[in-house]
């Protein structure tokens, strides 16, 4: 049962309902409370995590920096050549009857390596000598009787002289042309390959062997055009090989290109490579490294301890038992080092394990490094 009061205001009545005011009055109470209550649970979180982050310390290692020469090098891909690679030919006609060499032997220069027929031009030159020496003596006669006696005439003299002269001229042809038949080594090296066998019938210009001199070797490669300033004779370089990983050697540059491929765009160089072990073999491919330019007294971080920013790259020092986020200016990188220009100082400590879950004013603990 509904109950009503009646108020009078001024000259009317209003009638009002007890049970509605009772329940407005509940839903005030009501929502009072649970302001207060959501105030009071807000309060408690950013307590939470205030007490979190004063509790939270992270692991880092840290390196100790220093000042030191940085060498700016660039990268090239280039190939192997042997030093001299030479196809020795006869230089006579006629059949091989002997082989003195075989495949891998290693050979000096002058060393015999085939022997082409001679037989022919071995009678040729007993033919000649004997010609040869008649007209001799019959000029030393001639220029007796001329000379001393003045007997005879001044044109017999005179033929006798130049027959002399031919007959020993052609005596001489025909010696070298001998001598050639015995196929001898040009250079120093390796006899990598023989392309005729005993019996074998040559002309001039065929092929015999190849000779090929491994001590130095050379590496070609190809140089891009905007370093044409940065690559001179002398330049150190280093180079390794895919079959060989753990191994660098060492290698001088010994000629630059004067020109500039059109379609390349790149330029030659030549470096000398020592190989003691004999390893290393022609035209395989190797990785260089050729120096550009060496910058002394600067500061090299890893590049794994930058952080990139919205505004550029930072780096985290540990500063007592707190991270510090440093902003730095970078430089020429080489080989996920990178000189850092701008920013750091010798004896700052950098944060090189870590840097990835830090922040500026992290608490950290220091587990490794110095």
């Amino acid at each position: 049962m509904n109950r009503t009061h009646s108020v009078r205001n001024g000259n009317s009545v209003m009638t009002i309902d007890v049970k509605l005011l009772r329940t407005a009055a509940f839903g005030v109470l009501v929502l009072g409370a649970s302001a207060c209550g959501n105030a009071e649970a807000d309060g408690a979180q950013a307590a939470a995590e205030q007490s979190a982050s004063a509790a939270r310390i992270i692991n880092v290692e840290v390196a100790s920096l220093a000042t030191e020469t940085f060498q700016e090098q660039i990268r090239l891909t280039g190939v192997v050549q042997a030093n001299r690679d030479m196809v020795v030919s006869s230089e006579e006609g006629g059949a091989i009857v002997e082989l003195m060499v075989e495949k891998g032997a290693h050979v000096s220069t002058g060393t015999p390596l085939a022997r082409i027929d001679s037989r022919i031009l071995t009678s040729q030159v007993d033919q000649a000598r004997a010609q040869a020496d008649l007209a001799e003596e019959t000029w030393q006669r001639r220029r007796r009787l001329w000379e001393d006696d003045r007997v005879g005439s001044e044109l017999a003299y005179l033929q006798a002289r130049a027959d002399a002269r031919q007959s020993a001229a052609a005596l001489e042809t025909l010696e070298q042309r001998l001598n050639r038949t015995l196929v001898i080594a040009p250079i120093d090296g390796i006899v990598d390959d023989r392309m005729v066998e005993l019996g074998t019938l040559v002309s001039v210009g065929t092929p015999i062997v190849r000779i090929v001199d491994v001590t130095p070797l050379k590496v070609m490669a190809g140089v891009p055009e905007r370093y044409a300033l940065d690559v001179s004779r002398g330049a150190r370089g280093f180079v390794t090989f895919d079959v060989f990983p753990d191994e660098v050697f060492e290698a001088r540059v010994n000629f630059v290109g004067t020109t500039v491929d059109q379609q390349s765009r790149t330029f030659m160089v030549e470096l000398t490579l020592a190989d003691q072990r004999g390893a290393i073999k022609p035209m395989m491919v190797a990785n260089l490294a050729v120096s550009r330019a060496a910058i002394d007294d600067v500061i090299v971080v890893p590049q794994a301890a930058l952080v990139r920013k919205e505004e550029g790259y930072v780096v985290y020092l540990a500063v007592g038992e707190t991270a510090r986020a440093r902003p730095v200016v970078l430089g020429p990188s080489q080989q996920n080092r990178v000189v850092i220009r701008e920013g750091l100082a010798p004896g700052d400590r950098l944060i090189v394990v870590g840097q990835q879950t830090v922040a500026d004013g992290d608490r950290i603990r220091i587990v490794g490094g110095g």
